[in-house]
């Protein structure tokens, strides 16, 4: 298959990282792909190692009336049977052509974003479901899930180096430092939980709210935001527990990441995280905005190991069997054949 794969959005973040995952296993099963990034030397660069080769763009707002015209240029030279447009911003700027055009959401956007699509996917059922009662016809709706790289067998992380003692008990979480991501809550669980450090890997705009925090709550020694960091694995590895405590997760690529590497989840159930665990077989949710709740299900996974590690191991079975990447991109592949050469009654629209 000849692929096209338009991607402008931000330098990080769950849909960006799973656009070049795929992008590289498609490459690699044979497809013919050609992305279309955001200018992005180190995404670019990335996608080159990968035998890729990736054109940029501006992708900017409203006043950017170049990158439409220069993108459907591009893509009338490269001929692809469809053209994959990954969220608002992306799928605005993608034209029309004698291409099959899908809509790729990872969250709950404005559907006019995508009024030219033939079809749409999304990342859960549920995401698929609201999209058909928004009115887009149902039989053009598509759930495909995500991929996780798998995790398991990393070395840990050195907790020296972090500055966590040796033999504490230690509460990973992952992501953008947001008010979505609700890291607030678990600075609020860690006063309940003696002597257990928390690691927030990530980056934002609450970062400076979230150590005020931990100073008002008494647990800044306990918590530690090293930032953005690229070896995941290695943090999943060096802790005892995943905590995912987002008010609002469409998804949650930090639960198929924490399953992938045997590591038991907590959760507050927000959309995608409720959707993915089923309580008490491969991982625990709470309501969401609820410190006690989430310290009480925190204090379980981290002191009783037996029931911690039959959690870890159906996070991993299901990881295996729906969110590797063999069976996802068995899915998105047949989709993508599925689809090619046949425009639905969308195609007139413009």
């Amino acid at each position: 298959m000849r692929l096209a794969q338009v991607m402008a959005g931000a330098p990080v973040g769950g849909a960006e990282l799973f656009y070049e995952r795929l992008c590289l296993a498609l490459h690699g099963a044979g497809d013919s792909v050609l992305p279309a990034i955001r200018r992005d030397p180190e995404r670019a660069a990335r996608l080159a190692r990968g035998g890729l080769h990736p054109v940029p763009f501006a992708f900017g707002g409203a006043l950017d009336l170049l990158t439409r015209p220069r993108l459907g240029a591009v893509l009338r030279r490269f001929a692809p049977s469809v053209v994959v447009a990954w969220m608002s911003r992306a799928a605005r700027h993608t034209p029309r052509g004698a291409w099959v055009l899908v809509g790729r959401l990872g969250g709950y956007y404005d559907l006019r974003a995508f009024r030219r699509c033939d079809h749409l996917v999304g990342n859960t059922r549920r995401l698929v479901a609201w999209i058909a009662g928004q009115g887009f016809p149902a039989e053009r709706v598509h759930h495909l899930p995500n991929f996780s790289p798998d995790l398991s067998g990393a070395a840990p992380a050195s907790r020296v180096s972090l500055g966590i003692p040796d033999g504490a008990k230690l509460v990973l979480a992952l992501g953008r430092l947001h008010a979505n991501k609700a890291f607030d809550v678990l600075l609020r669980a860690l006063p309940r939980l003696p002597g257990v450090h928390a690691l927030i890997a990530g980056e934002g705009p609450e970062r400076a709210a979230l150590a005020a925090l931990a100073r008002a709550q008494g647990v800044a020694d306990r918590v530690h935001m090293p930032g953005w960091r690229e070896d995941t694995g290695a943090l999943l590895a060096a802790c005892d527990v995943l905590a995912c405590p987002s008010r609002h997760e469409p998804l949650g690529n930090v639960v198929l990441e924490a399953w992938s590497a045997r590591r038991p989840v907590v959760a507050a159930a927000s959309q995608g995280p409720a959707e993915l665990i089923t309580p008490g077989r491969d991982g625990l949710l709470v309501p969401p905005d609820d410190a006690a709740a989430l310290a009480a299900a925190l204090r379980d996974a981290l002191h009783d190991a037996a029931a911690a590690a039959a959690l870890a191991e159906a996070g991993r079975a299901r990881f295996l069997a729906e969110h590797a990447e063999a069976p996802v991109l068995a899915r998105w592949r047949a989709f993508l054949a599925g689809v090619q050469g046949a425009r639905s009654g969308a195609a007139g629209r413009r």
